[in-house]
């Protein structure tokens, strides 16, 4: 019996109508793609791209922000930074910040997700509360973590290590401990707002997983680490992201709690742009810090994306 097939119509150069009418629907869609992201293009451009290039042209020259008057001095500038002692620990420093703030948030974030997540009482006052510690501005709290850790006999912390006979300590005033006073005030901050992201994923995985797992006699730690974890990947990508990235441009916190004290302890990388960059009109000394710290940002967060890419496949 043969197969009734519909007319096709032939188009003079040979080919069907029909295919060149859904080559022309993709180039109208295409189009009317490229049309609107033109505006977002040209935004980018003008506010990052141009900028950028700019800053890479100060970068190469003795510029000081106001004389019109530039001259070429090549890496000079690259070479005063990795020779100066203050640049270098602002990039140590920097650096500790990114990695210690997001592995300490990750690792206490997800276990208080899991408890937020569970039902008992007064569940969505709790979850506010951990949420309200990531509202206030980093520099207000940096202010108020100033006054407890501060070094003095009258400082919060010392006073309560008086009422058990204890010697007040330099929580701000030595550069280890000033270093590490930093990174417990934005974990302290951060953990609530991550592990309320870290909740919204949990809400999503399906209820059916746990009860087969009861079935099967499986214990709350098999099912946390064989079930909850494998499915919190995607908000752990998420998370780690925006807390490195974070991390790596933090500015505000370490600058109200310490000024980047004792010594250069606490010094950050963005800090020592500003500083350099402005106060000090230093401008291709401070391009040159930011060109390089834009490639140190870039290579981080390459590995990071990797390290998620082969997370994201092992447990896909």
């Amino acid at each position: 019996m043969a197969t009734a097939t519909s007319p096709q119509t032939v188009a003079p150069g040979g080919k069907p109508a029909k295919v060149r009418k859904d080559r022309s629907r993709t180039f109208w869609d295409k189009l009317y793609s490229t049309a609107f992201i033109m505006p977002i293009m040209i935004v980018f451009i003008a506010l990052t791209v141009i900028p950028l290039i700019q800053t890479f042209y100060f970068s190469l020259t003795d510029y000081n922000g106001s004389s019109q008057e530039i001259h070429f001095v090549g890496f000079q500038n690259y070479s005063e930074v990795l020779a100066s002692s203050e640049l270098s620990q602002g990039l140590y420093f920097t650096l500790l910040f990114a990695f210690m703030h997001t592995i300490f948030t990750t690792v206490l974030a997800i276990p208080l997700a899991v408890t937020l997540n569970k039902r008992f009482f007064m569940r969505n006052f709790s979850r506010s509360m951990f949420f309200f510690l990531g509202v206030p501005s980093m520099a207000i709290l940096g202010l108020v973590w100033r006054y407890i850790f501060s070094p003095l006999p009258n400082g919060a912390f010392n006073q309560l290590l008086g009422i058990f006979g204890a010697e007040p300590q330099p929580w701000l005033a030595d550069a280890t401990m000033a270093q590490w006073a930093i990174i417990f005030v934005s974990v302290w901050a951060g953990v609530g707002w991550h592990a309320t992201l870290y909740i919204a994923y949990l809400q999503a995985i399906p209820g059916d997983l746990y009860e087969q797992a009861q079935i099967d006699g499986a214990s709350s730690r098999q099912q946390f680490f064989h079930i909850t974890l494998p499915q919190l990947v995607p908000a752990i990508v998420v998370s780690t992201f925006l807390l490195m990235t974070g991390g790596l441009k933090v500015y505000d916190m370490p600058f109200a709690m310490t000024g980047g004290g004792p010594g250069y302890a606490t010094n950050t990388v963005t800090q020592s742009i500003v500083i350099q960059g402005v106060a000090q009109s230093q401008w291709g000394i401070g391009s040159a810090l930011g060109v390089m710290f834009m490639l140190a940002s870039l290579v981080v967060v390459m590995l990071q994306m990797f390290a998620a890419r082969l997370i994201s496949q092992r447990f896909a």
